[in-house]
């Protein structure tokens, strides 16, 4: 799949906003930490990535009723979905200089992850969280995503690559109280 930059500028990749805070004191210091275990930008984006997967539980598979949306509270919190998690990955890595963007999946509900610039290419990652029937892996070659669309069942792989949160997914995020509101209104389509 070609994917399609939405911001023909990189340095929109890097920014800071609201959502994506990494210049919020916690993703300086988790992204410092996990700096200091990397001898290269690749490594710091591989750590990061597991960290993410690995040490914040998505709230769907935790039982975690709280609904999280800035990358900072996702790492304060230690929960947030897919999409909350891929805020949570982009500040990151962005926290050092590495472009992220924002990307989607449709299937019964949008599903978030991000892409990575490496070697002149972006490369799709997906920090979900892995569980039985789903290994997601940070990889530059294949993709290792948690799950791939079946064009047959409507679902599909959104090409476009977002400097920022897509408005439907943050609008939906921010408006849910808790996950079982979240999954009331999360949207089917962008």
């Amino acid at each position: 799949m070609q994917l399609i930059q939405q911001n023909p500028d990189l340095s929109a990749y890097l920014a800071a906003d609201e959502v994506i805070d990494h210049d919020h004191p916690l993703v300086r210091e988790t992204a410092a930490r996990l700096a200091g275990e990397a001898e290269d930008s690749y490594a710091y984006a591989r750590l990061a990535f597991e960290f993410v997967r690995d040490t914040i539980p998505h709230s769907q598979d935790s039982g975690d009723p709280r609904v999280t949306w800035r990358a900072s509270d996702v790492l304060a919190r230690r929960t947030g979905i897919c999409c909350a998690k891929a805020h949570a990955l982009a500040a990151l890595l962005r926290a050092e200089d590495i472009p992220t963007a924002l990307c989607y999946q449709r299937f019964d509900v949008v599903h978030g992850l991000i892409a990575v610039r490496f070697n002149g290419g972006w490369h799709r990652q997906d920090p979900r969280g892995n569980k039985p029937g789903v290994d997601a892996r940070f990889s530059l070659g294949d993709e290792r995503l948690a799950f791939t669309p079946d064009p047959e069942c409507n679902e599909m792989d959104y090409p476009e690559l977002y400097s920022e949160p897509h408005p439907v997914v943050l609008d939906v995020l921010r408006a849910a109280t808790d996950r079982t509101h979240l999954r009331q209104i999360l949207p089917t389509a962008l």
